[in-house]
């Protein structure tokens, strides 16, 4: 029987937090030896969980952005992008958030498929687009919702440019716009 925010739990809320202080801290090149040091745990508990101290720092932003902008239910596809964004925009706005994206973008390597960590975002995304189609709502795709939202909050960290109050909302508001009036054909079927 597993204990919800038992040990491992701890461990991996420990290792975490470790890694995004060495980060902020400036130790860019931190290896899974000195996080598990700073996050008292054993290297070994390290590397049989994540592997590489990539994946440990894609774990770590992916959990942080769930926790942060978590995928609403409002019962609109407005309310679920708004409420979305307004929890990336302020996750960009927080000095940890930026570091862990610039991380983030600093361990991909080129041309490497964005592992189960991304590919479970993109699946929140989808399951919000989802919910919304199956309403009758007009929804756009994943890459709709990247490019018009998510992108620009990212570029703005990453070229060290505010993200200003509001920002997500723009966004949002920018995307429903360019939207079709009826919902498409595959989606109102519920595909």
């Amino acid at each position: 029987m597993t204990r919800p925010g038992g040990r491992s739990a701890r461990v991996r809320d420990a290792v975490h937090e470790a890694v995004v202080e060495l980060l902020a801290a400036g130790e860019i090149d931190a290896a899974i030896p000195k996080i598990a040091e700073r996050a008292g745990v054993n290297p070994t508990s390290v590397y049989r969980r994540w592997g590489t101290r990539d994946h440990l720092i894609l774990d770590a932003a992916v959990t942080r952005l769930r926790a942060t902008s978590p995928i609403p239910d409002t019962g609109s596809l407005r309310g679920d992008l708004l409420g979305w964004a307004e929890g990336v925009e302020a996750s960009m706005r927080d000095r940890h958030g930026q570091i862990l994206l610039r991380a983030l973008v600093a361990t991909l390597a080129p041309g490497e498929e964005p592992l189960e960590y991304l590919r479970a975002r993109g699946d929140d995304l989808q399951a919000m687009i989802d919910a919304a189609a199956s309403r009758g709502e007009p929804v756009p795709s994943v890459d709709d919702v990247l490019d018009y939202v998510l992108a620009p909050l990212y570029l703005r960290v990453l070229f060290r440019r505010p993200v200003e109050p509001g920002t997500g909302a723009q966004l949002v508001e920018r995307l429903l716009t360019a939207l079709p009036a009826d919902p498409a054909p595959d989606a109102r079927r519920g595909g």
